[in-house]
């Protein structure tokens, strides 16, 4: 067996709606995730039981069970609640005193605990907002690297841009923009031969849309979640009312970001001199719908845009990207 196989290449990416997890063996990626929300019930011996026989990841806390992971969607429709989330707009979510539990239980049944100590781990992370000095973007990656240093690794993190370029732009020698339209926000990066130029994040993603077009329509947001997941598409007409409420906030997105990623690159003070080209690869579950990279590059080509793009595209596999990214970051420093 080898020592690949033996200790398998990880990486991380902590996202606001699903924290996902890579192993590389002999550079075959595999991927797993989890929603990263959970619900609570009230603690039972037996309903803690009923939980262990199914097999339902939870935690005991008190007098309280946290259901967490992809389970936890399935409670919060049964009881027709709103799942509780241990990360907003993309950082720690300050009003959830038991968030990093549930970070914690999720991230130890994905990856377990190190295999040796100081096993390197690559996690994700998100880069300050555009034109915002905010503190509680070092204390979300702080915190999580403490977490994952408990488990007994040696966690290293990237900015999920940055990541999506390393797991997408090898082709183009990891010169590009890589863009992860994710739950709680959206990421960008500018890198040139794998060096970050620029980075920054929009507070606007997935939670922003489901929430306002459930204020629209006076619904639950879990419950326009699920449905934008199973079907929504942009299409121009829309009869079904939750598809037309979500289309008005994913154009909002899309116009924000844009907006964003050309004031951010026209201003910035020591932009590089690209003798070519380069792509854009959109990422992240955000970007997934049908006819979302179509609308993004309309409304990026209605003018002038600071950068010469030589191609867009969607990713691949759009919500393992970033996970993608942080493996490509740990095999090359290996």
């Amino acid at each position: 067996m080898s020592a690949t196989e033996q200790s398998p290449v990880l990486g991380l990416d902590i996202g606001t709606s699903h924290i996902v997890a890579g192993k590389s063996l002999d550079q075959n990626f595999q991927y797993e995730r989890q929603l990263n929300a959970f619900v609570t019930i009230p603690y039972t011996k037996m309903a803690q039981g009923l939980l262990n026989k199914e097999r339902i990841p939870h935690a005991v806390q008190g007098e309280e069970i946290l259901i967490f992971g992809n389970d936890a969607e399935q409670f919060a429709e049964l009881f027709h609640v709103e799942a509780r989330r241990p990360m907003m707009r993309g950082l720690l979510n300050a009003g959830e005193a038991d968030g990093m539990l549930v970070i914690r239980q999720i991230t130890t049944r994905l990856l377990g605990r190190a295999r040796k100590p100081g096993q390197t781990l690559y996690f994700s992370v998100p880069a300050p907002a555009f034109g915002v000095t905010d503190d509680n973007f070092t204390f979300h990656e702080t915190t999580l690297r403490e977490s994952l240093r408990e488990l007994g690794y040696e966690p290293k993190s990237i900015t999920e841009g940055l990541a999506v370029v390393y797991g997408e732009l090898s082709d183009s020698n990891f010169s590009g923009i890589g863009v992860s339209c994710g739950g709680g926000m959206c990421n960008v990066c500018l890198a040139y031969l794998s060096v970050p130029v620029i980075s920054f994040s929009v507070p606007k993603g997935g939670d922003y849309i489901d929430a306002n077009a459930a204020a629209a329509i006076r619904d639950l947001g879990t419950s326009v979640r699920v449905e934008k997941e199973r079907g929504f598409r942009f299409n121009g007409f829309f009869e079904n009312k939750v598809y037309h409420a979500l289309s008005v906030y994913y154009d909002d997105l899309i116009q924000t970001l844009v907006k964003s990623m050309r004031e951010a690159f026209s201003n910035a003070a020591h932009l590089p001199k690209l003798k070519n080209p380069v792509p854009l690869v959109l990422s992240g579950g955000t970007a997934m719908p049908p006819g979302f990279q179509e609308r993004f590059e309309k409304v990026l080509r209605s003018s002038e845009f600071p950068i010469a793009l030589s191609e867009i595209r969607t990713a691949q596999d759009p919500l393992h990207s970033a996970a993608k990214g942080t493996l490509v970051a740990a095999l090359c420093e290996m």
